[in-house]
C-alpha cells in the first residue's frame, strides 16, 4: 500500500493513459531529459513514447543500447566523424571510423516503427543500403546521407528502386561513386509521393533531365529539388510541370555564349508560381531578371555560388523585401549589407561566407564585409536569430550593437580574416562582453581570430555571461591557460567544445573538462601536446572515452618538439555508455587510466 501511494505521489497522480498522451506533446529533447529524471515511471514512459533520437557522436552509445531505452523510435539522427572532418585540418583520418554497419544491422531486425534515417558524417556501404532496403525499404518514408562516404550509385539503385513511400532523398557529398544514373530512373518511375530531392553541390553528371520532369509529373507533392550543375534552360520542361514546387537550388548557366545570346535564351524561362526558395549557381547580372517576376515573394534566397558583384546584390536584395534566409559571399560587401538591413527587417537568418572577391578587391570598398555592414544588418534585421559571417575587419562597438538589438539572436559565428593593415581593433573582449549579456539567448556560438583577437579577460567574459551556450568553438584565442580556466568556471549548459590553434596546455584542458559539468564532448587541436599525451589522463573518468588523433607521418614527428607535433595532432574526448570502441585506425591512440583497463 505504501509503496503505491509512494508512485502515486511521484506521479502527481496522474494516470498512466494520460501521462502518455502529455509526453506525446513535449518534443524539446531537453524537456524530455528532465522528464525522464522525475522517477522510473516517468522513466519508462519517455522510452515507450519517445519518436525521435539525435546522437551527436555514434560512439557514445550502442546500437543494442538504443533499441533497448527506445524501442519504438520513428526517426534517427545519427552523426560519426568529428567536424573537423569537413574541413582540411589534416588531423582526421577518411578511415576515422564512423561506420554505419552495426547501426543498420541493429535496425534492421528491431526498430519496427523507424520511418527517418538521417545519418551524418559517416561511412556507408553499398551492403548496408542494401540491408536497410530489405528490412525497411517498405515502411522508410526518408532518407539522408549528409556528408557521407563509402557509398556508389549502386546502393542508391537499390534504394530508389525498393523505396517507395521515400518523401525525402538527401545526398550531399563529392565523394559518391557515380556509375550511371539508373538510380533517378528508378525514382521517376516508382515514387509519387516525393517531397524533397537533394543532391545538390555533388558530383553526379549522369543526370537525365526527362528522368526530372517525369518527377515532377508523377509527384505533385514536389516541394523542394536542389540538384548538382545541370544547363537551366534544359530545366524549362521540369518548371512547367513542377507546379507546386517551393525550393529549387543548384543548375547552372553556359556563360560561353554571348550576352544578348543569353538573355534571349532564357528570357521565355520562368519559375512555378510557388517558388519561395532560390538558389542559382553561376548566376551573372544577365540571368537575374528571370527571378524579378517572383522577387517579392522569395523567402530564402542563396547566393553564394553566384558571379554577381556588390551592385548586382544591392539590385536583387532590394526587390525581395520578404527574405527570412539570405545566403551569400562577401562580394555583397557593406554596401549590400546595408541594403539588406533597410529592405530585409523579416530576415532571421544570414550566412557571409569568404570568396575569391574578398582577396582580389583588398582593401577597396566593394567585396569588402567590415564592421559597417555588420552594424546595419544589427539595427536593421531585429528578428535575425542567426548569424554567420567572415568580415575583414570588424570592431567593438559594432558587435555591442548586436548585444542591444539582436535580441532573438540563438546562433553567432565570426571569423575575422586576417589582412594586414586592415585590422583597425583588437582584441574584442568588450564587444563579446556586451554581445553576450544583450543576447540572452544565445546557444551556439563560434569566434575565429587572429593572435590577440580575444585576451583570457574575453574568454572569462565567456564563462560569465555564457550561461546558455550549449556549443563553443574557439579559434587562435586566449593569452595562457589562465584564460581557459576562467571560462570553464562557467557556461553550466556547455556540452560541446571545439577548438583550433589555440595554445594552452594539456593539463589546462584536461582541468578545464573537469570543471564544465555539463560538457560531453571536446574536440581540440593546435594545442601544447605532450609527446605521450599524458597529460590529458587527468580529464579520466568513468564513461568518458580518450583519443589522440594523429597523421600517418607522426612516427616522423615523434622527435619533433612538442609545439610542433601541436600542428599534427589533436585530441577527441567524449561521455560514451559504449566503452571502447574497436575499430580504431592507426592514426588514433586510445588513452585510458589503468582502472579502467580492468
Amino acid at each position: 500500500m505504501e509503496n503505491r501511494s509512494f508512485r502515486q505521489a511521484m506521479s502527481f497522480g496522474i494516470p498512466d493513459l494520460a501521462l502518455e498522451c502529455v509526453m506525446a506533446y513535449i518534443d524539446d529533447p531537453h524537456d524530455r531529459d528532465a522528464v525522464s529524471l522525475v522517477c522510473r515511471k516517468w522513466y519508462n514512459i519517455d522510452s515507450l513514447t519517445r519518436k525521435h533520437i539525435t546522437i551527436a557522436l555514434c560512439y557514445t552509445t550502442t546500437p543494442a543500447r538504443l533499441r533497448m531505452r527506445f524501442p519504438h523510435l520513428e526517426s534517427l539522427k545519427l552523426k560519426g566523424k568529428p567536424r573537423a572532418a569537413m574541413f582540411n585540418f589534416g588531423i582526421v583520418a577518411e578511415d576515422w571510423g564512423g561506420y554505419v554497419g552495426p547501426w543498420i544491422n541493429e535496425i534492421s531486425e528491431a526498430f519496427n516503427c523507424l520511418k527517418s534515417l538521417d545519418f551524418r558524417r559517416m561511412i556507408v556501404r553499398d551492403a548496408d543500403l542494401s540491408l536497410l532496403v530489405r528490412s525497411h525499404g517498405h515502411m522508410l518514408q526518408e532518407l539522408k546521407l549528409d556528408t557521407c562516404s563509402g557509398f556508389s550509385t549502386d546502393g542508391l539503385l537499390q534504394v530508389t528502386r525498393s523505396c517507395r513511400c521515400l518523401r525525402t532523398l538527401f545526398l550531399a557529398d563529392r565523394s559518391i561513386i557515380e556509375k550511371d544514373g539508373d538510380w533517378l530512373h528508378e525514382l521517376a518511375v516508382n515514387n509519387r509521393v516525393l517531397e524533397n530531392l537533394n543532391f545538390h553541390m555533388t558530383e553526379l553528371k549522369f543526370i537525365n533531365i526527362t528522368d526530372l520532369e517525369l518527377i515532377a509529373k508523377s509527384c505533385n507533392s514536389l516541394l523542394s529539388l536542389k540538384i548538382s550543375d545541370c544547363e537551366i534552360f534544359d530545366l524549362a520542361g521540369f518548371f512547367r510541370e513542377a507546379s507546386n514546387l517551393e525550393e529549387f537550388v543548384g543548375g547552372s548557366f553556359n556563360n560561353n555564349e554571348a550576352v544578348g545570346d543569353i538573355s534571349d535564351k532564357y528570357s521565355s524561362m520562368s519559375f512555378p508560381p510557388n517558388i519561395r526558395c532560390v538558389g542559382l549557381n553561376y548566376m551573372g547580372k544577365n540571368e537575374m531578371p528571370m527571378l524579378f517576376p517572383r522577387a517579392a515573394l522569395i523567402k530564402k534566397l542563396d547566393l553564394q555560388y553566384t558571379l554577381l558583384d556588390t551592385d548586382d546584390h544591392c539590385q536583387m536584395i532590394q526587390r525581395c523585401p520578404n527574405l527570412e534566409v539570405l545566403e551569400v559571399r562577401n562580394a555583397i560587401g557593406d554596401r549590400g549589407l546595408e541594403i539588406v538591413a533597410h529592405y530585409c527587417n523579416k530576415l532571421r537568418r544570414l550566412r557571409i561566407e569568404n570568396g575569391e572577391d574578398e582577396e582580389e578587391n583588398g582593401e577597396d570598398e566593394e567585396g569588402v564585409v567590415s564592421q559597417r555592414g555588420i552594424a546595419a544588418v544589427a539595427q536593421g534585421c531585429l528578428e535575425l536569430e542567426y548569424l554567420a559571417v567572415y568580415v575583414s575587419d570588424i570592431t567593438n562597438a559594432a558587435l555591442e550593437c548586436f548585444g542591444s538589438f539582436s535580441k532573438n539572436l540563438t546562433d553567432f559565428r565570426l571569423v575575422l580574416l586576417e589582412k594586414e593593415g586592415i585590422i583597425s581593433e583588437l582584441p574584442l573582449d568588450n564587444g563579446v562582453r556586451a554581445l553576450l549579456m544583450g543576447c540572452q539567448k544565445l546557444r551556439r556560438f563560434a569566434v575565429c581570430l587572429p593572435q590577440g583577437g580575444l585576451t583570457d579577460v574575453g574568454l572569462g567574459y565567456i564563462g560569465k555571461y555564457g550561461n546558455n551556450i550549449r556549443w563553443l568553438l574557439l579559434y587562435s584565442v586566449g593569452d595562457s591557460d589562465a584564460g581557459l580556466l576562467e571560462l570553464s568556471k562557467g557556461c553550466p549548459k556547455l556540452k560541446k567544445l571545439e577548438m583550433s590553434s589555440c595554445w594552452f596546455s594539456e593539463r589546462a584542458l584536461a582541468l578545464a573538462v573537469m570543471q564544465l559539468k555539463s560538457l560531453r564532448y571536446i574536440w581540440a587541436n593546435g594545442y601544447r601536446a605532450s609527446k605521450t599525451g599524458g597529460d590529458l589522463l587527468a580529464m579520466s573518468r568513468p564513461y568518458w572515452n580518450i583519443e589522440l588523433i594523429r597523421q600517418e607521418e607522426w612516427g616522423r614527428l615523434a622527435e619533433q618538439p612538442a609545439q610542433l607535433l601541436a600542428f599534427e595532432s589533436g585530441f577527441l574526448a567524449y561521455h560514451s555508455l559504449a566503452g571502447r570502441r574497436t575499430d580504431y585506425p592507426e592514426t588514433v591512440v586510445p588513452l585510458y587510466p589503468s582502472f579502467l583497463d580492468v
